[in-house]
């Protein structure tokens, strides 16, 4: 096991790339790499952080080896690739990009396969007449165990990556198994998702090496870094601050005013504060600012005009962050079992 460099796992290429990538500097964590051609990167936040760029599934198998500590990939690798359950840690599950969901898909010919159901009658079909049902895949283990338990055998897994939906058309596969966001690609290649096939639902997730986190402080400490700015961005998309000035005669006063409107309590209620103008004995004016969600942005601005709000300025939230993260909680709680 590595002392010193704390290492970060990211996807490489397509689409996963640059949704990772995006969120990222969302977060205040913008990656910097010195050389387009390279696969080693930084994150100028955290300068001990050593970002290494990979495929989703090598992201796994190096955090699970100890290459890597920290990795941020999509949970279907991480099922797929992870082994054992004691090696490698999900720190956060739900980064909310790389939504998708692994699911059967046949022929839309196949008018009479409409569910899981189906194929095991077809499967079983074939197995009696000497051919096992096909099915292209490069997820092998999580598919052989969905049919396994939905009966659908016998079965032959055909290892295939990259335009996997083209092979029941071109006839080396029966139907696949594969990762749909929308479900588009799937129709124009004349495939269809059958009733129950969905074997997983995924979604981009950090992930951590059990040992380094629990043998090397920095390294918790760097996880802890990093869902802590997580957590706060996620906790503030769809949310805006709104700062604007009223009168009154006392805060006490100005928050009655700001409590009769259904939509200016804020998170937990209002942050007052006195206006300081030129005429010292004006002590009027108080500063007021809120957190309001963005459905509900132009009823709020509405009900601070409606209480003599003026000069009122909005800006999307950031951050929001309250106490520690949940996650980091359950990270602590996870480690100290092992002590136990």
């Amino acid at each position: 096991m590595r002392e010193r460099t704390i290492r970060l796992g990211l996807p490489t290429k397509g689409r996963m790339e640059e949704e990772t990538l995006t969120f990222l500097e969302r977060c205040g964590l913008r990656v910097v790499k010195p050389n387009p051609r390279q696969y080693v990167a930084s994150i100028p936040a955290i300068p001990e952080l050593e970002v290494w760029l990979q495929r989703s599934a090598d992201i796994v198998r190096k955090v699970y080896y100890g290459d890597v500590d920290l990795g941020i990939t999509g949970y279907d690798s991480v099922a797929e690739h992870g082994g054992d359950e004691h090696t490698i840690l999900i720190l956060h599950d739900q980064l909310g990009f790389g939504a998708c969901r692994l699911v059967l898909a046949v022929p839309d010919e196949w008018d009479d396969i409409n569910s899981v159901e189906d194929l095991a009658q077809l499967a079983r079909r074939r197995g009696e007449e000497g051919h096992p049902l096909r099915v292209g895949t490069k997820y092998a283990r999580l598919v052989s165990a969905f049919l396994t338990e939905h009966a659908i055998v016998p079965y032959q897994l055909i290892w295939a990556e990259g335009a996997l939906e083209a092979g029941p058309h071109m006839g080396y596969v029966d139907i696949i198994a594969d990762l749909t966001a929308s479900g588009v690609t799937l129709r124009e290649n004349h495939l269809k998702e059958v009733q129950g096939g969905t074997l997983l639902c995924s979604q981009a997730c950090l992930i951590g090496n059990r040992r380094a986190l629990k043998q090397r402080p920095e390294v918790l400490a760097v996880a802890k870094q990093l869902l802590e700015f997580f957590e706060a961005h996620l906790r503030a998309t769809g949310y805006h601050a709104i700062i604007a000035n009223i009168k009154g005669e006392s805060p006490e006063a100005v928050a009655q005013k700001v409590f009769s409107q259904p939509d200016l309590g804020g998170l937990k209620g209002p942050t007052i504060a006195p206006v300081y103008l030129r005429d010292v004995h004006d002590r009027s004016w108080y500063a007021i600012s809120i957190i309001v969600r963005q459905e509900r942005l132009v009823q709020a601005v509405q009900q601070l005009r409606a209480i003599g709000g003026s000069g009122v300025v909005v800006t999307p939230a950031t951050y929001i962050f309250e106490d520690e993260p949940a996650t980091y909680r359950r990270l602590v709680a996870a480690l100290e079992e092992d002590l136990e």
